[in-house]
Formats: C-alpha cells, sequence, structure tokens
C-alpha cells in the first residue's frame, strides 16, 4: 500500500520544504489516492499518499506519530496482529488498529530488530524524535521499493525513481552499467544499483540507519545453507501444506476485498484453490490476460479446471487488442521506471487493469514460487551437473532421461542438454553468467567489463543456483514489475510465496524435493495433492508469463518503436543496434528479445 517520500536537508527553507514535498508526493499520486499528509521538522520532512487497506479510518493516516518517533511506511505487516498481543502483554496499548502503529511500538521494544519480529513486505522510514536517528528498512525480499540519493549531509529518498526526479540532488547520469546488464541478461536492477549513477536502491533484508550526516547499511536477514530439515516424506509435505495454507490466511487479511491473478499454471493456482479452500464462502475474483489464435497463448482451458474445482471464483478475463498495446506501452513504461527487458510486464499492466475495473484493490499473486522451488527448464542443468560434480552418476543419468523424456527432445536438443548440464557441473554461477552476459546476445555496449558478482553458496549445486534466482538475477527484476504495474492502477499486489518461513524452509529441504524425475516443483505438487486440480498438479510444460510482445508486437502496433536509434550514438557499438534491428525487419526472429530491449531502452530514453 501507499507510496513514501521524504528528506533531510539543513539547507532547505520551510517554504521551499512544502513545495519539495507537495512535488514528490504528486509524482505518486498513483500509489495513494485515498489521503496525502505531510510532516515537518526541520530539516526533517516526510509525506505519505495512504492506500487504505488495513484500518479504513482516519486513524490510520500517516505520517503517525506514536512513542517519541514518527513513520511513513509502504506495505502491509501481516502477523501485526500476533506483534500487538505481545506487545500489549508487556505493557503497551495501542490507539488504531492499524499495522503501523505496530511498527513503531515493535520499534520502541527492540529497536532496530524489530523487523526481525516482522512477517510481511515493507518500505519504510521512521524518525526517532530523542535520538534523532533516521531508521528505514526494506522487506526480505524486496517487494516494496525503497530508493534514495545521499549527497554530503543531505539524504532523500521515496518509492519510486519519480520521487527523487523531483529533487535538487537528482542527475540524470546513466550507470552504463546496469545499462548492460539490462540488455545483456534483462535484470532491471542489480544490488543497490539503478540506471541512474546517484540513485541508490535499499537491498533487500536491509537496513538503512541515518545519523549524524552518515549512513549506515546492515543485512538483517539471509538464507541459511547450514541448516537441514529432516523428516520423512510425509511430513515434509504436511510443513509445506502448513506453511503455505498459512501464509494464504495471513495475506488474506485486509478491511477491503481481495483478489487473485489467475494463469492457469502451478503457482496462481495453487493460490486461488487455497483461497476459495479456506474462505469458501468468499466470492474470491480472478483475473486472466490471454491471446487467441493458433500461435498465442491462451491458457483459459486451464483455468478453468480450477474454476470447475471451485465454483465460488469468480472469473475475468480479456484479450488485449493491438490498439490495447499501441495505447497502454508508454503509460506501461512511463509507470515502470525504467526498460523492461520483455513484453511480458505489457501484459501483466492488463491483469492490473483489468483488476482495477472490477474495483480491487488488493491481489494476490504467485512471483517468486519458481525462484526457489526450481520451477524453471534451466533448473534441470544445475540439478543434473550438480550430481555428476558429486559423481551420482546413476542418478544424474535417470534425471537427464526422465527430463529429456518429459520434453520430447529431439536428438539434437538432448545433445545440447546434456553438454549444458555438464558445464553446470564444472563452471562456477559467477562464470556461467559472465558466459551469457558475453555471449548469448551480441554485445551491445562499448564497455564490455564484467560488472556483477555472484557469490558461491554453501550447498548443492541447484540450491546456489535458485539462491541466485531469488536475490540477484531473476526475482528482483519481476517484484519491480509487479509493484510498478499494480500501483499504476492504485493496486497493493501480495505475493504469498514470499513468506520467509516458507522460502527458509524449502531451501532446507534437498534438492529431490524441488526436482524428482522430470517433475519441477516436486514438493508443491504433491503437499498440495487434492486442493489442486489433478490436472494443474500434472502440468510439465512451462509458460512463464509468455507473450506474443517480441515478434508480434514489434511488428505490429509497437513497429514504431524500431524507428528510434538515439542509444546507439551515446554508449553502444556503432552500427550494432541497427544492425540487429534490419535483421529483424528482414524475419530474422533469432534476437528478437535483444531488439526488444534495444528499442524500449530507447524509447525509455527519451524522458530519462
Amino acid at each position: 500500500m501507499c507510496g513514501i517520500a521524504g528528506f533531510i536537508d539543513n539547507q532547505v527553507t520551510p517554504d521551499e520544504a512544502v513545495k519539495r514535498i507537495g512535488a514528490m508526493l504528486e509524482s505518486i499520486a498513483h500509489r495513494g489516492p485515498d489521503a496525502r499528509d505531510t510532516w515537518t521538522e526541520l530539516p526533517v520532512v516526510f509525506g505519505h499518499n495512504r492506500l487504505s487497506i488495513i484500518d479504513l479510518s482516519p486513524d490510520g493516516i500517516q505520517p503517525m506519530h506514536h512513542f517519541d518517533s514518527v513513520i511513513i511506511f509502504n506495505g502491509e505487516m501481516y502477523n501485526y496482529i500476533e506483534v500487538r498481543e505481545k506487545l500489549k502483554a508487556k505493557g503497551y496499548t495501542f490507539k488504531t488498529q492499524s499495522d503501523t502503529e505496530v511498527i513503531l511500538a515493535a520499534y520502541r521494544e527492540y529497536g532496530t530488530d524489530c523487523v526481525s519480529h516482522f512477517m510481511g513486505m515493507w518500505a519504510f522510514a521512521l524518525w526517532d524524535k530523542k535520538k534523532k536517528l533516521l531508521f528505514c528498512s526494506r522487506d526480505r525480499f524486496g517487494i516494496k521499493p525503497f530508493y534514495y540519493i545521499s549527497e554530503g549531509s543531505k539524504l532523500y529518498f521515496g518509492s519510486e525513481y519519480k520521487v527523487l526526479k523531483q529533487t535538487p540532488v537528482f542527475s540524470n547520469e546513466l550507470n552504463l552499467a546496469q545499462v548492460s546488464r539490462g540488455l545483456q541478461l534483462g535484470w532491471v536492477c542489480y544490488g543497490d544499483e539503478t540506471y541512474y549513477s546517484k540513485l541508490k536502491a535499499l537491498p533487500a533484508a536491509h537496513n538503512l540507519v541515518y545519523r549524524d550526516g552518515k549512513i549506515t547499511l546492515e543485512k538483517y536477514w539471509d538464507i541459511d545453507p547450514s541448516k537441514t530439515w529432516h523428516g520423512s516424506e510425509e511430513e515434509k509435505r504436511e510443513k509445506f501444506k502448513s506453511l503455505f495454507l498459512d501464509s494464504i490466511r495471513m495475506h488474506m487479511r485486509a478491511d477491503v476485498e481481495v483478489g487473485g491473478c489467475l494463469s492457469g499454471g502451478l503457482d496462481s493456482s495453487s493460490i486461488a484453490s487455497a483461497v476459495a479452500t479456506l474462505f469458501p464462502e468468499s466470492r474470491f475474483k480472478t483475473f486472466t490476460i490471454y491471446y487467441p489464435g493458433k500461435d498465442e497463448v491462451d491458457e483459459r482451458p486451464w483455468v478453468a479446471e480450477v474454476m470447475k474445482k471451485y465454483p465460488m471464483l469468480e472469473g475475468f478475463s480479456y484479450s488485449p487488442t493491438d490498439r490495447d498495446i499501441a495505447e497502454d506501452f508508454e503509460r506501461s513504461l512511463y509507470h515502470m521506471d525504467a526498460p523492461m527487458a520483455g513484453s511480458s510486464p505489457v501484459s501483466q499492466f492488463f491483469v492490473m487493469k483489468l483488476a482495477a475495473q472490477q474495483k480491487i484493490k488488493v491481489l494476490l499473486d504467485g512471483q517468486g514460487s519458481d525462484e526457489f522451488l526450481g520451477g524453471y527448464m534451466h533448473s534441470f542443468y544445475r540439478l543434473i551437473g550438480g550430481l555428476m560434480k558429486n559423481f551420482s552418476m546413476l542418478r544424474a543419468h535417470r534425471e537427464f532421461y526422465a527430463h529429456a523424456r518429459a520434453q520430447d527432445f529431439p536428438a539434437a536438443k538432448m545433445f545440447d542438454a546434456a553438454a549444458k548440464s555438464l558445464l553446470t557441473g564444472i563452471q562456477t554461477e559467477q562464470a556461467l553468467y559472465e558466459m551469457e552476459y558475453k555471449k548469448y546476445y551480441p554485445f551491445l555496449s562499448k564497455d564490455a567489463s564484467v560488472n556483477f558478482t555472484l557469490d558461491n553458496k554453501q550447498g548443492s549445486r541447484l540450491n546456489g543456483f535458485l539462491y541466485h534466482l531469488t536475490f540477484t538475477s531473476s526475482l528482483p527484476s519481476l517484484l519491480q514489475y509487479e509493484d510498478r504495474n499494480a500501483m499504476a492502477f492504485s493496486i497493493e499486489s501480495r505475493v504469498p510465496f514470499l513468506d520467509h518461513r516458507l522460502v527458509e524452509f524449502v531451501f532446507s529441504l534437498p534438492d529431490e524435493d524441488k526436482i524428482r524425475m522430470s517433475e519441477t516443483k516436486h514438493i508443491l505438487r504433491h503437499s498440495l495433492k487434492g486442493l489442486l486440480p489433478a490436472a494443474i498438479a500434472a502440468r510439465k510444460d512451462k509458460k512463464g508469463f509468455v507473450t506474443p510482445g517480441e515478434v508480434k508486437w514489434l511488428r505490429g502496433p509497437l513497429k514504431n518503436l524500431l524507428d528510434n536509434n538515439r542509444a546507439q550514438a551515446d554508449f553502444l557499438v556503432p552500427g550494432k543496434g541497427a544492425s540487429l534491428v534490419n535483421e529483424f525487419l528482414k524475419g530474422d526472429n533469432k534476437n528478437a528479445t535483444l531488439v526488444w530491449r534495444y528499442a524500449v531502452l530507447n524509447k525509455w530514453l527519451e524522458t530519462a
């Protein structure tokens, strides 16, 4: 929920402060249309746009003052009721029913360690009046955004790039390392880096403390690879199911209507099925985007399986037309803050638009599951490569051929998959990603130096890969898309799979609980048997959020994106981008994704 903005600036006058915080809040008005308020005690200025989700009364308006502190908060603390009861037992009293007040009380009791007690998604800034200290925090996975610029003793921060663009410390100097990562790898963010050199992101699972003009960053949580959960097959499945259903219960807490995305895949179907099971009296609305036609992506038959099993679900679907794509693309790109690495975020934009038409303010989505449960097809290479590295050749052989049979690989693909599996057993994650960075697509940037680091993690080869999918390469970008698309329509998107208790548990399990004999997300499928429609639980095709965009849209409603070649003149190898575009326009789809990234980068640069 909500959008936050604020700054600490000893040089600002009272009149300037009012104008500046007003402009910052207006730039993210879409994040919180229900209320707006500010608090000033120079040199500290806070501002908040409210999207009312919990405690809809005026008592929940922010900035909120209590316990000698002031806070602006974006997100939800799902276990606020449980934390509040523990604090009541310690003698605390509360004026509101909001989770925001619970954060203030928890900070007073536990200090900056309060976040270890929270289950949820958050980005907040808290000013401790007594200590003259600013305490900021971002949730464990970076579901909610927090950006800042530090210049001397000045600190400006907010929920989106747009906020910082309204400040005197912003510079539009590009971070060319991030531009290269976006083009070659499709990452929209990395660590604390953004597309602008001066603009920093508070990394996931980090606290920021500002005091006397100095910033201190501290990581407060991480996956512990040494933890191993022991139990029978049945006990593991019961534990997974219990954690997943408890996460769903927590994520359904709201004083407004909650709906859900439904693609027909394992993740969204698991969420919809769990909601229907736990809340059978609820007319839970679901939202599906599809593209009809022989060569398009239409998941409605799978969605129908969920609807048939749970008739209390109320489904809404829509197929974006070429006209829709042409008319809404620039709006989608504007809200994204950064170039989109693929066309899927545009489809997600239409999911949120469809939900907004039904007056939905909270939406459940399945982000994160693929990353830590081994849902992507290339997870097989790490599993098999790891087995080969450990000389578990018989099991490697069985897993490889089970996967090849399930995917119906021809001979050429069999050889390719075997080579990739062997390579992953020999090379580190860093080396593999460097190869992808430099070799997978033609390299467009003038500077080809490697600008990322993937640490070797303890544990299995597969677990190390899944760790970086979750925290470095894949999920951070998907969460940025998720947040911006939802907030463009004043919707709070919640991701129940990213309950840290569930993620910690899955990482403590052996590889065979994630991938077994061609079956991805093994523990999810078998833990939720009976709850999931049987046809969904048995699905082996991995679609992802597929769209026809990179090829069809660039040759149709978005063809105009290929007319702009500004990027190549500034920091790319001269002529290479234009050459790729010309080959694509002649019918060569080999590098369609890279052409998309290049074209969208050019469009984004018009307003960067």
